[in-house]
């Protein structure tokens, strides 16, 4: 009897891919939720041009991340092994997270 790819210490390649995919689709709906939040506190004490102001460009930048992470999944979906991950979209991605967080810190404070 022959062993599969999981008992001989292979391991199986279509499920990196899957993990990394549904990676993205929690980060994903974290980045909404931040962002949703991010809006409502900004408009908590009523409209104002600054919280107008921060809370588009809070919705921007989840736009950015929201592109960048829906391309990546569906190119993790395609079926075949996946391109790497090109350091343009990963800047993005990393910068709209980090500007994201930013806001996030400038309307607690």
């Amino acid at each position: 009897m022959t062993a599969g790819p999981l008992e001989s210490g292979g391991r199986d390649p279509g499920l990196q891919p899957e993990r990394t995919r549904l990676a993205w689709r929690r980060t994903t709906l974290a980045a909404t939720v931040v962002a949703v939040l991010a809006g409502k506190s900004a408009l908590h004490e009523g409209p104002s041009a600054t919280a107008i102001v921060v809370c588009a460009l809070c919705c921007g930048l989840w736009l950015g991340f929201l592109a960048v992470a829906h391309r990546r999944i569906r190119t993790l979906s395609e079926g075949v092994p996946p391109a790497a991950f090109t350091p343009r979209h990963a800047s993005t991605a990393a910068l709209c997270t980090i500007a994201l967080a930013l806001c996030a810190v400038a309307l607690v404070l």
